[in-house]
Order: structure tokens, then sequence, then C-alpha cells
């Protein structure tokens, strides 16, 4: 699958407040005789914090993995920003915009933070080949700016991420992931390691998010932090879609009969 060229990269067509940002129609994935994901329709507005609940091997690893780029569904059609398109990898969809910050976050231990926010977007002082020389002010002096905008406070930059502690190096991901003119950013369980403190301090970070009008889709077991953070709640079961609920008009209740079921066999 290839990215289409009618997208472009970083901005499309930008959606009104009643259009989708992302609409995902009709999407399957099979491992041999498993359909991992079956015709599943998903879709986020603009500016929408959304979260993806269900149980271990409901399928919502597959859909973030279809979605990004990571893996390839064998059907299904994908709408961005108002473009159709289809991600060779997950290259394709930072290219429109979609981050994803996942559970190992990614992060080269051993380089210091403005090193890592820079990994893969490295600025040059010189670039000749093997003898190019990075351009480590202007990345520190970017960076300072870009964790001040999303909010993130790491007292030394030049400290190795290996040295941080578990929410730091959380922070540091997701300052990475909304740094970039992102228009989506996909979180996938982002305080499941971390303690009490730590995990305010990164769910303040992500209402920060909402404020700058940024999408956020956040795959959580917490139900808690599902119904403090997110609008829109979509429930994955066996790798369909069992329903979507408003945060502000369902109950932790429902999301759960919908999640194991419960509702169905009441029905049979």
């Amino acid at each position: 699958m290839e990215l289409q060229t009618s997208v472009r990269e970083g901005h499309g067509a930008k959606p009104g407040a009643d259009e989708l940002l992302l609409d995902a129609r009709g999407i399957s994935k099979h491992y041999g005789g498993v359909a991992a994901l079956d015709g599943v329709n998903f879709s986020i507005r603009p500016g929408e914090h959304v979260a993806l609940v269900g149980d271990n091997g409901a399928g919502k690893s597959t859909l973030v993995r279809a979605l990004t780029g990571a893996i390839r569904p064998d059907s299904g059609t994908l709408r961005f920003d108002g473009q159709d398109c289809q991600f060779a990898s997950p290259v394709d969809a930072r290219k429109v915009g979609i981050e994803t910050v996942y559970q190992n976050l990614a992060l080269a231990d051993h380089l210091d933070v403005a090193s890592n926010l820079f990994l893969g977007r490295e600025e040059f002082r010189l670039r000749l080949g093997p003898l190019s020389l990075l351009a480590h002010d202007r990345m520190k002096k970017k960076a300072v700016e870009l964790l001040a905008r999303t909010g993130v406070h790491i007292p030394r930059l030049g400290d190795a991420v290996l040295n941080l502690s578990g929410g730091q190096r959380q922070t540091v991901a997701i300052a990475r992931a909304v740094g970039w003119g992102s228009r989506l950013v996909i979180m996938d369980e982002p305080t499941a390691a971390l303690g009490v403190q730590e995990t305010k301090h990164v769910e303040d970070i992500i209402k920060r998010l909402k404020e700058q009008g940024m999408a956020v889709l956040i795959i959580s077991h917490n139900l808690r932090q599902v119904f403090e953070l997110c609008e829109t709640v979509w429930i994955m079961r066996r790798g369909r879609v069992a329903g979507s609920r408003k945060t502000a008009t369902t109950t932790p209740e429902e999301v759960i009969r919908l999640i194991t079921g419960a509702n169905e066999i009441a029905a049979a």
C-alpha cells in the first residue's frame, strides 16, 4: 500500500467542526483463520479526545497499527484530514500529522533529551555524509521551546534519557509526538507504568493538548482516566466495534457491559 499522492504532508483541506479528521471504514485484518479486525468503522473529529477500550485481544492495538501504517489491512478505506489515504509505513502517517506514542516509548536511552526530541529529524550545521556536524545548540534551543509549548518540564536537557524517571520519559515521548505540527496523537496506555503523581502530570499534559485543539486517541484500561480525559469512548470486542458512547451520557458500568458482551448475553 502506498501513500496517495493527494495527501499533502502535514496538512490537507482542514475539516470543519462537523466533519471528521479521521474516518476509517470497513477495516479488516486476518492472521490465518483469525479475524483480528472484522469490518471496523472508526472516526475522530478535529480536536476530539477519544478513548479506545476493550479486553486484551479485542483488536485495539491491531486497529491502531492499521491506522498508522505499521500493518497493512486486508480491506477497508481511510480518510484523514479530508483526503483519501493509504499508509505504507508509520513514516507516511507522520507526514500527514499522525504521531504515535507506544508503550515502549521508542526513546534512545543513552541520548540526551534534546537529541531524543529530534530523533529522525536532526538538524545539521554541515552535511558531509559520515562527517556531518549536528547543530546541537539550535536543536537545544528549539527543544526548550517545544517542551514549553507542550507544558513539559525537564530541569536538565543534557541528561541522558536513561537517567529520567518514568514520568519524565513519558512526557519526553509525548512532547516529541506533539511538537511537530501533529493533527492527531495516539497514546498506547500512556500512564500504565507510572505512579500517582506522575500519572497526574501526564494527564495534565493531555488536558493541555485539548486546550490547544489537538486530537488525541488514548488506548487505556483505566476507565477513570477515560471518563476524565475523553469525550468519546469506542469499545472493541473480538475484532469488532461493540459500540461508541459519549462519556457525558454513559457510565463505566455500561462500557464494561459492552467490553464483556453482557448485553449480548442478556439478549440471547
